[in-house]
């Protein structure tokens, strides 16, 4: 039966094999026709081809890539044996200290990372990676809401305006365990990292009445469904609001009084991975403060940690509507932190979500 809703259940995937040359440049040059590949597990519309091109003519170095649809799946290969297939794969931040102390990262050779420099002093040395020996932060996402000021038949103003009945399959949203059960417990007025399972229950039935009003799920392109006028309010990351403020007219950011969320993206190198020198060109590649403001210039609008980047770049990305969103909302935020063993309640509610959500 045809489903007017849908979770996103299965990854996209697909490969993306670019020519080799040999050639000068920022990255290692060489004469070798084959220098080998590299395998990269991450969200699908997220770097520019153009950038990793240029990668490839400067290496000679294939990128191979397949993508996932939630965070969730992304820690699964990590803990399944990723390393025999990929070589970087992007987790979020609120997964580290599991994989650093289950033993299922490769540590990363810094010698080989020059341009870490470029990173924001933020998000170096962090609690969970003090030596900076595991994790490069790629892009950090704020979650937010947008509505259509015509379209849109409520005020919001707070996250239990979006269970008004009145929004009845007018909403489209991320989905992910750790994307939606935060926005519940902050509206419960709970902390958005609970362990309590009686406050995960009710957020699970906070979620309920959410779903019910959700004509979208897809952390990938949900935004497209909010352009073409089939929703009019989006709980969106803020590269997905860009998109949707470049081709619609009309939409505002929600100045929510509850906490958002800040999420940061992260690439680490799997346990076994079998390329891990060309993984670590490429990240420093990508940490190059020209090549990651050219990436973000070429339709790929997130918050960068990378402030060498980010000070390049023009104040169409500075001042747009996704980025520069109120300050008040910027400074009322909250991070994803380890659940521990409370991963497996939130996994449960969340089968039983899914399950109705496809009845």
């Amino acid at each position: 039966m045809k489903m007017r809703k849908k979770f996103l259940a299965l990854a996209l995937s697909g490969l993306m094999v670019f020519s080799l040359a040999a050639c000068g440049g920022g990255g290692d040059s060489g004469d070798s026709k084959d220098a080998g590949e590299v395998n990269v597990y991450m969200w699908s519309d997220y770097m520019s081809q153009k950038m990793v091109d240029k990668f490839t003519e400067e290496t000679g170095i294939k990128v191979n890539f397949s993508y996932m649809s939630t965070s969730e799946e992304a820690t699964a290969k990590i803990t399944s044996g990723g390393g025999e297939q990929y070589d970087l794969v992007m987790p979020c931040d609120a997964d580290m200290t599991g994989l650093i102390k289950g033993g299922y990262l490769e540590e990363i050779n810094l010698e080989n990372i020059p341009n870490l420099k470029n990173l924001g002093d933020a998000y170096k040395n962090r609690e969970f990676d003090p030596e900076n020996k595991y994790a490069i932060p790629y892009f950090m996402n704020y979650v937010y809401v947008i509505y259509n000021e015509k379209t849109c038949p409520v005020e919001i103003d707070e996250y239990k305006d979006l269970l008004d009945p009145k929004l009845k399959g007018q909403i489209a949203s991320v989905t992910g365990i750790r994307n939606l059960f935060p926005v519940a417990l902050v509206s419960l007025g709970y902390d958005p990292n609970s362990t309590n399972d009686k406050e995960i229950k009710e957020a699970y039935e906070w979620l309920q009445k959410y779903v019910a009003n959700v004509t979208l799920f897809d952390s990938d392109s949900a935004e497209k469904l909010i352009i073409n006028g089939g929703a009019s309010v989006g709980l969106f990351f803020d590269g997905q609001a860009s998109r949707a403020f470049d081709a619609a007219e009309n939409l505002k950011v929600a100045e929510l009084k509850d906490a958002i969320q800040l999420g940061v993206d992260e690439f680490v190198i799997p346990k076994g991975a079998k390329n891990k020198e060309n993984a670590e060109k490429f990240l420093n590649f990508i940490l190059d403060a020209q090549n990651m403001a050219d990436n973000m210039q070429d339709d790929h609008l997130y918050s960068c940690p990378n402030e060498a980047a980010v000070a390049l770049m023009p104040d169409s990305y500075k001042k747009h509507p996704a980025i520069d969103i109120p300050t008040k909302m910027k400074e009322n935020y909250f991070l994803q932190l380890d659940i521990g063993d409370a991963a497996k309640t939130y996994d449960k509610y969340w089968t039983m979500l899914m399950s109705e959500e496809n009845q």
